[in-house]
C-alpha cells in the first residue's frame, strides 16, 4: 500500500473540485463530501440519499472499526448536499455507478482521484487523500490535536499528528534550517 498525503494546498483543492464538475457531478460530489467529513472511503461509497436527506448528522457504523460514528453536517456542506440530491430517489446510492446503479468501487474512486491529482501536479494521492486532507485542514484551523484524535477514532495525538502529515512538515523544515 502506497503512502499518501494530505492535499495542502487549497488553491489544488478547488482546481480538483472545478475538474471534477466538468467530468462528473457525481466525482465532485464524492471529492467535497470527502474532504469536508473526514469519512473513510468504505464508509462514503455506501451512502444512500435517505442517510442525508433532511439529515442533522451523517450517521454510520465505520465499516474499519465497526464504531458508530456521528459526523454534523454543516451548513455549507448542507446547501451541497441538497443540491446534489434535489432530484434522487430515497433509495438510490449517492454515488452509484452508470452501469449498475450500486455503489462504485474503491478502486474507481481512486482512479478518479488520481487522475485529477496528476491534472494539477499532485503525487501521493489515494482515497485516504480526503481523509488526511479534511485533518490536515482541520488542524490548521483549530490547533486542537485532541478533538481531531477524537474525530478520527485515533488512539493518541502522535498517531493523528502522523496521518495528517503534519509529523512530516515539521521534520522537513527542520531540515530545509539545518545545516552544519
Amino acid at each position: 500500500m502506497n503512502v499518501v498525503q494530505p492535499i495542502r494546498d487549497k488553491n489544488k483543492i478547488e482546481a480538483i473540485k472545478d475538474l471534477l464538475r466538468h467530468q462528473s457531478i457525481r466525482d465532485e460530489f464524492l471529492f467535497t463530501l470527502g474532504i469536508n467529513s473526514g469519512l473513510r472511503i468504505s464508509d462514503l461509497l455506501p451512502l444512500r440519499v435517505c442517510d442525508v436527506k433532511d439529515k442533522s448528522h451523517i450517521t454510520i457504523k465505520e465499516k474499519k472499526t465497526g464504531k458508530d460514528k456521528r459526523f454534523k453536517i454543516n451548513s455549507n456542506l448542507r446547501t451541497v448536499i441538497d443540491e446534489y440530491i434535489r432530484r434522487m430517489d430515497e433509495k438510490e446510492f449517492l454515488f452509484a455507478s452508470r452501469k449498475t446503479g450500486l455503489p462504485i468501487r474503491r478502486e474507481q474512486a481512486y482512479k478518479i482521484l488520481n487522475n485529477v491529482a496528476k491534472e494539477v501536479g499532485l503525487g501521493e494521492i489515494g482515497c485516504h487523500t480526503m481523509r488526511k486532507s479534511f485533518g490536515f485542514h482541520f488542524y490548521q484551523k483549530t490547533k486542537d490535536v485532541a478533538l481531531l484524535q477524537e474525530l478520527f477514532n485515533h488512539s493518541a495525538p502522535s498517531v493523528t499528528l502522523r496521518y495528517i502529515g503534519i509529523n512530516q512538515d515539521i521534520m522537513d523544515k527542520a531540515i530545509d534550517d539545518f545545516s552544519l
